[in-house]
């Protein structure tokens, strides 16, 4: 059993996360999910919500030769992903009310105006069985001392979940959520032509990245 851990999600929340890995895809469970990519050893499938208008993503892949610790350490260091991401503007963590948050500022790009978010992030050790696993949470917060800046969208709903464990070899296995929301009066129409695209190419941003992670540790 994991340690007791103070903080916003909690130990079940983490723990649900761990399952997801052991679930068929959801291409098994049928409509209204839908395969959308297949290639690079990772498998994109998304799902229609018809609250917002906008798709939910689920994401199942390998990452080979790349050890679960490092790929999370590479997740979760802030200021190494200003190094790679060049959509970044900004990229900080700060404590509000006692809690650690981070604040992302992100720049204007497809037409979109610049967004930022401010999130919470906590990443447990979980042992499942004899099986470590490493789960990441992320999910926006509402934050009133840091009010929102002119002409910057602050993006009020923004969901991350995170699974990862060894995939037996040298690599690893890993499960995604995610869902993004960017506020404003985009079109949803226009959110998910720009996602449709953006999330692959994100994906292949990461792996590039990560291999520069692994060689500079």
């Amino acid at each position: 059993m994991a340690a007791a851990r103070p903080g916003r999600f909690s130990e079940e929340q983490f723990r649900a996360v761990c399952r997801e890995l052991d679930q068929p895809p959801p291409a098994a469970w049928g409509p209204p999910w839908s395969l959308t990519v297949d290639s690079m050893s990772v498998k994109i499938y998304r799902v229609y919500d018809e609250r917002s208008g906008l798709y939910e993503y689920e994401i199942f892949g390998d990452i080979a030769d790349c050890p679960p610790k490092l790929c999370v350490d590479f997740y979760m260091d802030l200021n190494f992903r200003k190094q790679w991401d060049n959509s970044i503007k900004a990229l900080y963590e700060r404590t509000y009310d006692g809690e650690k948050l981070i604040y992302m500022e992100l720049k204007s790009h497809f037409g979109f105006s610049g967004r930022d978010y401010i999130y919470a992030c906590e990443c447990q050790e979980m042992d499942v069985d004899g099986r470590k696993i490493w789960v990441v949470l992320a999910q926006n917060v509402s934050v009133p001392q840091c009010p929102e800046k002119p002409g910057i969208v602050r993006v009020k709903s923004y969901k991350q979940r995170l699974a990862i464990e060894s995939d037996g070899k040298t690599g690893s296995k890993f499960y995604m959520y995610y869902f993004l929301n960017p506020s404003g009066s985009t079109p949803s129409w226009l959110i998910n032509w720009v996602a449709q695209s953006a999330v692959p190419a994100f994906l292949k941003d990461i792996q590039k990245a990560l291999c520069n992670y692994s060689k500079s540790t």
